[in-house]
């Protein structure tokens, strides 16, 4: 039988060690929504599950219950940050939005106070995080960084290049 999201993030919460109560704290969330999640009466929002899987020390692949995390790696020698491509690609009800954003570009709106935002009506990416992954992508972290299917059969991916 495949491992529900509840059952993955208890064990994995386990693994690290922690308690209902810290992922409370450190997410900012109740206690109660965290216990909703393992018992698989509620799902995390979108936006909480980079910062959950980095929590976790798992990807977000892993986190969802992909069984191959596929490419995504760290480097041993990081690229030139300058020369990558933050790449988001969104399947929505036929639909194909493509959006290649200099990572270079992300940085500067990040050094200057603006925090960038994709609107494309999908819900799945309303609170994209460029600050988190803009810091994936500074420990050397390339490939694909999330892919998430919705219930609704659109489908994101992000990954650096």
């Amino acid at each position: 039988m495949k491992e529900t999201f509840g059952q993955r993030f208890s064990r994995l919460r386990k693994a690290k060690g922690m308690t209902q109560e810290v992922i409370a704290e450190k997410m900012n969330i109740s206690p109660q929504a965290v216990s909703k999640w393992e018992n698989d009466l509620s799902a995390p929002d979108v936006s909480l599950l980079l910062p959950l899987a980095e929590l976790l020390g798992v990807t977000t692949d892993t986190l969802l219950g992909k069984e191959d995390p596929g490419p995504t790696r760290i480097l041993a020698e990081k690229k030139d940050i300058d020369k990558m491509v933050l790449r988001i690609l969104i399947n929505d009800g036929g639909d194909n939005v493509k959006i290649n954003l200099p990572v270079a570009l992300v940085r500067v709106c990040l050094e200057t106070g603006i925090q960038p935002t994709v609107t494309s009506g999908n819900s799945a990416i309303a609170h994209l995080d460029f600050k988190r992954i803009f810091e994936l992508v500074e420990q050397g972290i390339v490939g694909e960084l999330i892919n998430i299917d919705s219930d609704d059969g659109s489908n994101v991916r992000i990954f650096v290049e």
